[in-house]
């Protein structure tokens, strides 16, 4: 996936907070890249601003 790609939170792996529940059959687009145990996450910018980031697995493009 790259950055600026529209993408959609279909999954979520581990518990999150409330607000990044909030997300789950959300649309946003790639910001950026987190390193991660394991890998590497995903930034994903929403249209209200949140932004948080996401495992490869929990997202898909649009």
């Amino acid at each position: 996936m790259e950055i600026g790609q529209r993408v959609k939170v279909y999954r979520l792996r581990d518990r999150v907070s409330g607000a990044i529940v909030q997300r789950l059959g959300k649309i946003g687009v790639i910001a950026g890249y987190k390193v991660i145990d394991g890998g590497v996450g995903m930034v994903v910018k929403f249209d209200d601003n949140f932004t948080t980031w996401f495992f490869d697995d929990e997202i898909k493009a649009v």
